[in-house]
């Protein structure tokens, strides 16, 4: 029995899917599946556990769990009320790792290269920045605040990993509305105007639309969580990303191709409300992840934003 917390969101929904695909059909998903904007995920024909009911489940059906993905949070880098993000990023998940320590369950949880803030310090996933990192949004902070939390601890499951997912991107994130991947609302604007919004530089040291991002395709990032599920081994923070820094304006030329039409950017001014808490650069360093032995490559933005676009297209004409 494997466990998928956030399994009705982006990322959890990937997996959930990717599990089930791979034979692993004793799944159990954990959600608000109230909401009707998420995936159902009927097709799993998996147990559903809301997840205010998750914990008195897992005390009574322990012995069962082979493993846990706890990938559920509050995932809006715009919310500003760190009592939100607290009870659901910070208290919950370190509930949720204290059960597995004492049920001896392994566990991956979702970290989030916010955590690195303005990228002054590298994005070296190494243990001795956690205390200096200085997050840029309260979302960031509450990550990092259950890194930090983690190292502390002196007794852990078996087996656990963190991982500090960079730009995720693909299907499955339509739910996600402000906070879908820049391609997703790119595709759209494109197909609606003919042409695509990005952020305008605030920055002098940059030109518009050459901010960079490492930008991850989210069924990569779902082949690493199987390695690890598979490794058991090596517990530790990992930076998931694909490890090389692209720019926005990269992204937008790969959409553009991918639709096969004229390129037409329009930039914009960043919101004032996140204007001084963007990120203008981030490159995960992957050289832990592959020092354990994860080989696999990572999808190019050419190669994942054009699987990506026929996904949409596909839904678009269904």
């Amino acid at each position: 029995m494997i466990v998928v917390t956030g399994a009705a969101g982006f990322i959890g929904s990937n997996l959930s899917r990717m599990l089930h695909e791979n034979g692993y059909l004793d799944l159990v998903l954990v959600d608000d599946f109230s909401d009707n904007k998420k995936h159902d995920l009927k097709e799993l024909n998996a147990q559903k556990i809301h997840r205010d009911e998750f914990f008195s489940w897992l005390k009574a059906h322990h012995r069962f769990v082979q493993f846990i993905f706890h990938l559920g949070a509050r995932t809006d880098t715009a919310e500003f009320d760190y009592s939100v993000l607290k009870r659901l990023n910070l208290e919950y998940s370190k509930q949720l790792f204290e059960l597995c320590t004492s049920f001896a369950v392994p566990i991956i949880y979702a970290s989030s290269a916010a955590t690195y803030g303005d990228g002054s310090l590298g994005y070296k996933d190494d243990h001795s920045l956690s205390e200096l990192l200085q997050p840029l949004n309260p979302y960031g902070v509450s990550k990092n605040e259950f890194d930090r939390w983690i190292l502390t601890q002196d007794k852990k499951p078996f087996f656990w990993a963190g991982l500090k997912f960079f730009n995720v991107y693909g299907p499955g994130e339509e739910h996600k509305s402000r906070m879908a991947s820049v391609v997703y609302h790119g595709y759209h604007q494109i197909k609606k105007t003919g042409q695509l919004n990005l952020f305008r530089s605030h920055k002098e040291n940059y030109l518009d639309g050459e901010q960079k991002r490492d930008f991850i395709y989210v069924k990569d990032l779902c082949q690493v969580c199987m390695f690890l599920m598979h490794l058991r081994k090596h517990s530790d923070i990992y930076n998931l990303g694909s490890g090389q820094a692209r720019t926005f304006n990269d992204l937008a030329y790969s959409i553009f191709a991918a639709l096969n039409v004229k390129q037409y950017i329009n930039y914009i001014d960043i919101p004032k409300d996140i204007r001084d808490k963007y990120q203008y650069f981030t490159q995960a360093d992957m050289h832990k992840l592959k020092s354990v032995g994860y080989t696999k490559p990572f999808t190019s933005i050419e190669k994942g934003v054009k699987l990506y676009v026929d996904y949409l297209e596909q839904k678009t004409h269904a």
